[in-house]
């Protein structure tokens, strides 16, 4: 067995934010990843589809105005960011017969897109923690209580830590962590029943020329109750890549019956619909369905497109002082989202360094 003081499980914004923070606060932490890449649902892409900078396959946006935690971090952090570009006439698909309607961007409180795309935020966090306290490909499958200690389980052999952070959604822990002493079933059920953001849904991403909606006048916004895509944005990188980008609103079953193929002809078939001949040729078209992702969703979340809702996730003894849990569904705040995930991730670092002091 090899010793570590405090054991991060999960490195999306949450489980990095938390390591980062307990590094620079002295503490002996090491970050635990299943996935071969850092961010959990933060996932940012390049044209080719390759991870790097340009468009969010995952969470997107944040909103300073009424998310102040995030917006802290991000001018922490020394983040470029800008405001999502709604110049124009965005529209509304009411019925298949029907041609779209234009019209005025409702307004309300603004969006805001880092620079780069969210993965710069991973970036940013994962500098500032040495590369040799990071594992990826290295999933946990169970906690063991052991004395003072707790052991985690990894394929290659029991690593020991004074204290685990859990960065993971409740959900994922129920279906893939073992824990001995098992918790009391109401605790477990708790997590079974709290949704996991994002899991349900999928995104298309069509990546272009030129951005020719703004040529008709259009932001490259529109709702549909036709569909596939029942919300559709502009989506163009800070590079200048014209892009746009959807909510797939098929539900999970429904995309998987069709296949992934089917799914993209019918999604580009919807943006010629909308916005002309010009959205038929995509450089490339990209379709991120998190509900197939085995380290997103539960069989649970597939027909709970539910968001979750504020709760207490503390665990009763012999756990309550030895874990600690921080997914972004966890949060008192913003539960699900980039905000609740860095606020989260900060509780859960300020608790373990008080039961852990250097």
């Amino acid at each position: 067995m090899t010793a570590g003081r405090i054991a991060v499980v999960g490195a999306g914004l949450a489980g990095l934010n938390a390591a980062r923070l307990l590094w620079q606060a002295g503490a002996d932490v090491r970050l635990y990843e299943a996935r071969p890449r850092l961010g959990g649902r933060i996932l940012t892409v390049g044209a080719d589809g390759a991870p790097g900078a340009g468009f969010d396959l995952g969470p997107s946006w944040f909103w300073p105005d009424m998310q102040p935690e995030i917006a802290a971090l991000v001018a922490e952090l020394g983040l470029a960011c800008r405001r999502q570009d709604e110049a124009g006439q965005m529209l509304f698909e009411r019925h298949p017969q029907e041609s779209p309607l234009r019209v005025r961007h409702p307004g309300g409180v603004a969006s805001w897109r880092i620079a780069g795309g969210t993965g710069a935020l991973v970036r940013a966090l994962a500098a500032l923690i040495p590369p040799d306290r990071i594992r990826l490909g290295a999933p946990v499958g169970g906690l063991r209580l052991a004395g003072d200690t707790v052991v985690l389980t990894l394929p290659e052999g029991e690593v020991r830590a004074d204290h685990v952070i859990l960065a993971l959604p409740p959900r994922l822990i129920a279906q893939h962590l073992a824990l001995d002493p098992a918790p009391p079933p109401d605790v477990r059920d708790l997590w079974r029943r709290t949704p996991t953001w994002m899991a349900p849904h999928a995104k298309f991403l069509a990546v272009y020329p030129r951005r020719f909606w703004r040529e008709a006048g259009l932001s490259g916004g529109a709702q549909s109750l036709v569909g596939p895509l029942a919300e559709i944005h502009d989506a163009t990188s800070s590079a200048g890549e014209a892009a746009l980008f959807g909510f797939v609103g098929l539900a999970a079953a429904r995309r998987h019956q069709m296949g992934e193929a089917a799914v993209i002809a019918a999604c580009t078939a919807q943006l010629v619909r909308l916005f002309g001949p010009a959205a038929a040729a995509p450089q490339s078209v990209r379709l991120k369905d998190w509900a197939a992702d085995a380290l997103t969703a539960t069989p649970g979340d597939l027909t709970d497109p539910c968001h979750p809702a504020p709760q207490a996730f503390a665990l009763p003894a012999p756990w309550s002082d030895r874990v600690t849990l921080a997914g972004s569904e966890t949060a008192p705040r913003d539960p699900g989202y980039l905000n609740g995930a860095v606020i989260a991730g900060q509780a859960a670092a300020r608790r373990a360094a008080a039961l852990c002091p250097v």
